[in-house]
C-alpha cells in the first residue's frame, strides 16, 4: 500500500460512522515519562484487543492513534530510514538517529483447534517525507512458531482539537497456514522516545504540552479490522 493510500484510508477510518462497530473490544493505556510541562519525554502506548465471543480477535488492518494538541515529536537530527533497506535488512540498516522507539506485540492465530501465540519485537523509525508529510515505519520481527518479519507503514496527519496529530498505521494481511485466518494482534505496546536512563537531549523524544486542558491530556485509538468493522477506545493522562 502506498503512503498516499495509507493516509487516505486513515482519514476514512476517522470518518467512518460509529454503526460499523466490531465485536472486538479495544483497551488503551498511555504513559508519559516524565510528565512535566515542556519536558522531553517518552510516550508509551499500550493497546489490547479482545473478542468476548472468540479466542482470537479479528485481524487488524489499520489503526489511528489520536494525540493531544501540543504533543510534538522532537527530532534533534532529522534522519530517515529507507523502507526498502529496513524491509531487507532490519533496523541495523537504519541510521541510529532515525529510530523513534521500540515495543512488542502478542500475535495469535487459529490453527485448526489450536491457538498459536507468538511474541514480536517492534522497532519504529522515521521514514522519508511524502508531500511534506512525516512518515514512519514499524518493523515487526516474530520468532516462533512463524518467525515472520513485516513492515507496517504509517503517516502523521493533522487532527482537530482537542487532538493535534494522528499516527495512522496500516497492517498488511499476515498469512499463517493454508485455509486458516490471518494473524491477529492481541496486544501491542509502542514507545516513542528514548529508553529510561538515556540522554534525552540527544535522542528523539516527545515534548509534553505546555498547557493541559481540563480533564487531562486526551488520547484515542480507532482500529479497523479485516471484517470491515471498527473499534474505538479513549483515555487521558491527568494534568501534571
Amino acid at each position: 500500500m502506498s503512503r498516499a493510500l495509507a493516509m487516505a484510508t486513515a482519514l476514512a477510518l476517522l470518518l467512518l460512522p460509529a454503526s460499523a462497530c466490531a465485536q472486538t473490544q479495544t483497551q488503551l493505556k498511555v504513559r508519559l515519562r516524565p510528565d512535566r510541562p515542556r519536558a522531553l519525554a517518552t510516550l508509551e502506548i499500550s493497546i489490547r484487543y479482545e473478542d468476548p465471543q472468540a479466542a482470537v480477535p479479528e485481524p487488524l488492518r489499520r489503526a489511528l492513534l489520536r494525540l493531544p494538541e501540543g504533543l510534538n515529536v522532537e527530532v534533534p537530527r532529522l534522519r530517515s530510514c529507507s523502507p526498502r533497506a529496513l524491509r531487507a535488512h532490519g533496523p541495523k540498516a537504519c541510521p541510529p538517529a532515525s529510530v523513534l522507539g521500540g515495543g512488542s506485540a502478542l500475535a495469535k492465530a487459529q490453527a485448526g483447534s489450536q491457538i498459536l501465540s507468538e511474541h514480536v519485537t517492534l522497532t519504529t523509525v522515521l521514514g522519508p517525507l511524502v508531500g511534506l508529510q512525516p512518515t514512519f515505519d514499524v518493523f515487526a520481527q516474530g520468532y516462533t512458531p512463524f518467525g515472520q518479519r513485516e513492515l507496517l507503514s504509517g503517516t502523521i496527519v493533522p487532527d482537530e482539537p482537542p487532538y493535534g496529530e494522528d499516527m495512522a498505521l496500516t497492517v498488511p494481511p499476515i498469512a499463517t497456514l493454508p485455509l486458516e485466518p490471518d494473524v491477529s494482534i492481541a496486544a501491542l505496546t509502542l514507545t516513542i522516545g528514548p529508553p529510561a536512563g538515556s540522554r534525552r537531549h540527544a535522542a528523539n523524544a516527545v515534548i509534553v504540552p505546555a498547557h493541559c486542558p481540563k480533564g487531562g491530556l486526551p488520547f484515542a485509538v480507532r482500529t479497523g479490522f479485516a471484517d470491515g468493522t471498527t473499534s474505538t477506545a479513549t483515555t487521558s493522562i491527568p494534568c501534571p
